[in-house]
């Protein structure tokens, strides 16, 4: 009987492809919006997690300034270079830590420029931030200390200003009024999880930019690589302590700095993420609902259509709960046929947002599961009400319909 009911239904369907089709729509929007939402969250989630491992577990970053809210300090005094040293030599649990100044410059080699970033540090910086040499090598301390004209580059600055398969040490560019020799090449590390491309940079010496691009011995920020056996929380209080006892910072007074940890940083970021795609997720549900009702909507129709023909199926025998069990299984097949469609069409979306915004596809069977599962539950819950109405048909009243 069931088997027979389900021919019955998919002739039914087949009999009115387009409308079939229209009917499901709603659920088919649904299920690919709910699947993709989820699937590219996913991705997105995993491609912020995997970057900011890449930087290490282990980093800190002071920057100076309160935290964003009411009462904000506007310029507070930066860093020295005094701080580092003194980070290094009186934290037990600081392994290294790198001053960072900065300016967005536009850069000129061969004929072409480009507008990047410049970064004035120390060789610290290469080993906090895990960044490796594709070629040459990094700065001598005789630089470091002289404020050479020397650079390390990107990948990005190599591709714009000398040509992707062009090796660039030992070439120069120009920048801030004075030329620059190329003396490493860093290698690759794409694009950010969540934009921004890592390798549009050109670090220098940390004199070289303070004395020749910005005429002052500022230090915007510290970088710090702390040891992976210490006491997280300790240690960062007693960076603070420290950075406060520096700062010349009473009990009474607000930090007038900041410490980021990247661990935090990476939680946050993923859980925010998360909340994001289950909130948008939640809100594509409601397509399902809307699908459903065009399911109700289409059935009734359907009912109404065919009455004289179940009424004499009514007449000649067939149970009342037959005829019901025929139409759940109409709607059934409908909400299934949406599922099958809107998984298609999500997996197709998936793909291509996963590929534009350049994280990770990651195919969920749970959720996909549980969106055809979803569908062909709507088609039950929103067929059962024309299923019933058509199973309750008086066999004479139907027969005698036009």
């Amino acid at each position: 009987m069931i088997w027979n009911a389900f021919l019955l239904a998919l002739r039914q369907i087949w009999r009115n492809p387009m409308r079939s089709l229209l009917t499901v729509l709603g659920v088919v929007i649904g299920v690919a919006a709910v699947v993709t939402m989820v699937t590219v969250g996913n991705g997105a989630s995993d491609a912020i997690r995997t970057q900011i491992e890449s930087f290490g577990n282990n980093q800190l970053m002071l920057r100076p300034g309160m935290r964003l809210g009411p009462g904000q300090k506007v310029g507070a005094p930066d860093f020295k270079l005094e701080d580092a040293e003194a980070l290094v030599n009186q934290l037990a649990g600081i392994e290294a830590v790198a001053p960072q100044t900065s300016k967005s410059l536009t850069i000129v080699a061969e004929g072409r420029n480009w507008q990047t970033s410049v970064i004035g540090t120390d060789n610290n910086y290469f080993t906090i931030d895990n960044r490796e040499l594709e070629s040459g090598r990094y700065f001598e301390d005789a630089e470091l200390m002289a404020g050479s004209a020397v650079c390390v580059i990107g990948g990005t600055i190599q591709r714009e200003l000398f040509g992707a398969n062009v090796d660039p040490v030992g070439k120069s560019l120009r920048t801030g009024g004075f030329s620059c020799r190329v003396v490493g090449l860093l290698k690759t590390k794409g694009t950010a999880a969540m934009g921004g491309d890592q390798d549009d940079l050109v670090v220098m010496p940390l004199k070289t930019v303070q004395r020749r691009i910005l005429g002052e011995s500022r230090v915007a920020s510290l970088m710090l690589r702390i040891n992976a056996d210490s006491d997280r929380e300790r240690l960062k209080d007693a960076v603070r302590d420290l950075m406060r006892e520096r700062r010349s910072l009473s009990e009474g007074d607000d930090d007038n700095f900041q410490i980021m940890d990247t661990a935090e940083i990476a939680a946050k970021v993923a859980s925010t993420t998360q909340i994001m795609t289950t909130l948008l997720a939640a809100v594509a549900a409601v397509s399902l609902v809307v699908g459903g009702i065009g399911i109700m909507n289409i059935m009734l129709v359907s009912v109404t259509e065919r009455t004289r023909e179940i009424g004499i199926r009514l007449a000649i025998g067939a149970l009342g709960r037959e005829v019901q069990l025929q139409f759940l299984i109409e709607a059934l097949v409908l909400g299934c046929l949406g599922g099958i469609l809107g998984l298609v069409v999500a997996l197709g979306a998936s793909k291509i947002l996963a590929s534009v915004m350049s994280v990770p596809f990651l195919f969920n069977p749970g959720i996909n599961l549980l969106a055809f599962t979803v569908s062909a539950l709507t088609g039950v819950v929103f067929g059962y009400f024309p299923a019933r109405r058509a199973a309750k048909l008086d066999p004479i009243e139907a027969v005698r319909h036009e």
